[in-house]
């Protein structure tokens, strides 16, 4: 016996991921009060050094690749670990997935969106879960489909296995869009779809990069006599033979390893068609937006997950003689960490709130979603991989140890910001929302107004983004710009209305006021950072 261990840091389990003021205040103003208990309830067994486990072994474990049986027959399928369908499991049957749109309950979307961001055991089982969701409008294209296929993406049943889709309980939903000539730009895709007398198709070619490719079915483009549609094709066809989607290896990815993603085959795949021949952007769009939002929930997720375990680790872990969470400088970083979380919290209620609201009907707030959607989604998940490092840092070498758990959120964190468009994806994305829709423009900052006067930072912040986006020299070139300027008075108009006073002082004098660093940690004198650290404190369930 060489030494006594002492000074480390106690395991974060055994708290309630829920318990986030700005997370309840924000289920309560975007109409879904309501399901505070299933939220409450997730959330404390997000908290569970079991469900933790789960996401450690569902990583550690990665699927593997099974092309052929022991017989030599093609079977085309994924093995996961048990802790994998535990999460599954978990996500689909509290409605996760597609059961927001079977509830005609106001808020069930946004209702939706917190438990998948209290969820944050796992980020790779997120992935099927967000595109289940996501399939549902794109879907209703096809009303005869929609009818076939809905209700089963919105069944809380997780039933996993190579079937006939209309033979399960459940189903998962997946995208397949992305060939290697082509990346974002699907309209460079070469897979072809030949009409076949029966109404269905027969498509040839080869996909790039469909990530869950065990769901049941997928949404894919190819090119029809009438240009580039949207298809579903399953993985198993009515008859219960298997449809020739030949998985060709999964890819060996920085991050997101609990999830399989996979190079995919089409040898004339079975597919019904989606919407009308040409339109299959126009209808996949739909499915693209949806998980955009998820993007944004992810990532203001993973920002929560960063920050708590940073001020845990402070508040238990002292040196040069006190807790390191009394230290001015670490105080500094922790709430300059706990600000930046917040802001993506009460920015991703909001849009989830929107989004709600536009699938009941309402083209105002459809309006500003468009606008407010493509900007939140660039800066979010910009901010979260420098997020993610400065939370690893505050664990010190610790936190560069597997076992922190934070190298695997550090790796999650660029994911977000890649898929489903790009940084410049989605920088451009919001230009086009603007020259094709100047009532977008018109709804965000009617949205944002509502802050007017409240802080002069922002008044000010408000006046240099409308001045940005009325010169209209080179904007194409400065769209980041534009982007990351709108994200941040929305978040600011935000956090001055409804949020705690000491978070939005901070935010405004230095994200808006600029009053600060480029760093975490560079926040000005004369802010509360006592109470926006104890706001980031994991409270035990």
């Amino acid at each position: 016996m060489t030494h006594e261990v002492f000074n480390q840091v106690p395991p974060l389990a055994g708290h309630d991921v829920s318990a986030e003021a700005v997370l309840l205040d924000g289920l309560e103003r975007e109409g879904a009060g309501w399901a505070a208990a299933e939220v409450r309830e997730l959330g404390r067994l997000a908290g569970t050094e079991r469900a933790q486990e789960w996401g450690r072994l569902a990583n550690e474990h990665p699927p593997v690749l099974r092309t052929h049986d022991r017989y030599g027959r093609r079977i085309d399928e994924v093995e996961f670990h048990p802790a994998w369908h535990e999460l599954m499991d978990v996500a689909v049957t509290h409605g996760l997935h597609g059961s927001a749109w079977a509830d005609e309950r106001p808020g069930a979307h946004v209702a939706r969106a917190a438990k998948f961001y209290v969820w944050r055991v796992d980020a790779g089982h997120g992935c099927p879960i967000s595109m289940t969701y996501a399939s549902v409008p794109a879907l209703r294209a096809a009303p005869e489909l929609a009818a076939e296929y809905e209700p089963l993406l919105a069944a809380r049943e997780y039933d996993f296995g190579l079937r006939a889709p209309t033979a399960k309980r459940g189903l998962l939903a997946g995208m397949s869009m992305t060939e290697k000539q082509g990346g974002s730009d699907v309209r460079a895709n070469t897979t072809r779809a030949e009409p076949s007398p029966d109404g269905t198709y027969r498509l040839v070619g080869h996909k790039w990069f469909t990530s869950a490719p065990m769901c049941d079915v997928f949404l894919t483009l190819a090119q029809a006599p009438g240009g580039l549609t949207c298809f579903l094709v399953p993985r198993v066809l009515p008859d219960g033979s298997l449809n020739p989607l030949r998985l060709m290896r999964l890819k060996d990815k920085l991050g997101n390893r609990s999830n399989a993603s996979a190079e995919v085959e089409y040898e004339d795949a079975v597919a019904w068609r989606v919407g009308d021949e040409g339109r299959g952007v126009r209808t996949i769009i739909e499915m693209v937006n949806m998980t955009r939002l998820d993007c944004v929930i992810g990532a203001a997720s993973g920002m929560r997950l960063g920050v708590t375990t940073a001020v845990h680790h402070a508040t238990h872990r002292s040196a040069f003689g006190r807790p390191l969470v009394e230290q001015p400088l670490m105080r500094n970083v922790l709430a300059d960490l706990a600000v930046e979380s917040e802001a993506a919290t009460i920015t991703m209620l909001r849009l989830a709130g929107a989004t709600d609201r536009s699938v009941r009907g309402d083209e105002a707030e459809g309006a500003f979603k468009r606008l407010a959607l493509a900007a939140g989604k660039y800066w979010i998940c910009k901010r979260w991989p420098a997020h993610a490092a400065e939370a690893l840092e505050c664990l010190g070498g610790n936190g560069y140890v597997e076992e922190s758990g934070m190298p695997r959120l550090f790796r999650e964190s660029p994911l977000n910001s890649i898929w489903e468009g790009s940084g410049n994806v989605a920088a451009l994305d919001l230009l086009r929302a603007m020259l094709r829709e100047p009532q977008a423009v018109d709804a965000f900052f009617d949205e944002v107004g509502r802050a007017g006067g409240a802080d002069a930072r922002l008044d000010a912040a408000v006046k240099e983004a409308k001045d940005d986006l009325a010169d209209p020299a080179a904007i194409e070139y400065r769209a980041r710009r534009v982007a990351e300027r709108l994200a941040l008075v929305l978040q600011g108009s935000l956090l001055v209305r409804h949020g705690h006073p000491a978070v939005a002082d901070a935010f405004c004098a230095s994200r808006l006021g600029r009053d600060s660093g480029a760093a975490f940690g560079t926040l000005p004198d004369g802010l509360d950072v006592g109470a926006i650290i104890d706001r980031a404190a994991p409270e035990e369930a």
